[in-house]
This record gives structure tokens, sequence and C-alpha cells, in this order.
């Protein structure tokens, strides 16, 4: 049962830098923030990632 705790904070989002996957199966992506290598290689399937910006919330 959920319970209604009135009207929720909006959450503040920001253009960030991230990686995303070229493999066109794969959804895979990461923050460039935190990422450990200049060109990195996909977690999920080990491609080949490209730059790219995202809307997404702020992280402190």
């Amino acid at each position: 049962m959920g319970f209604n705790r009135g009207p929720q904070e909006p959450v503040p989002e920001a253009e960030t830098a991230v990686w995303t996957c070229t493999n066109e199966s794969c959804s895979g992506w990461m923050r460039d923030a935190y990422s450990f290598d200049s060109h990195p290689k996909c977690p999920l399937c080990h491609s080949e990632m490209k730059k790219e910006t995202r809307m997404l919330p702020v992280i402190d």
C-alpha cells in the first residue's frame, strides 16, 4: 500500500557529460566524472564508447 506524503520536491537536473556505448544492442552508459579512463570500454559488452551529454539529476 502506498502513502501520499504530499508534494515531492523537484529534483534538480543539469546537462552532464556521459560516455555512451556504440553497440546498438547495448544500452550502457556512465557519467564522465566517474570514468577512470580517457576512452573507456563499455562495462557491459566491452565495445567502444562515445561522449555525449544528457540531462541527469545532480549528484553532490
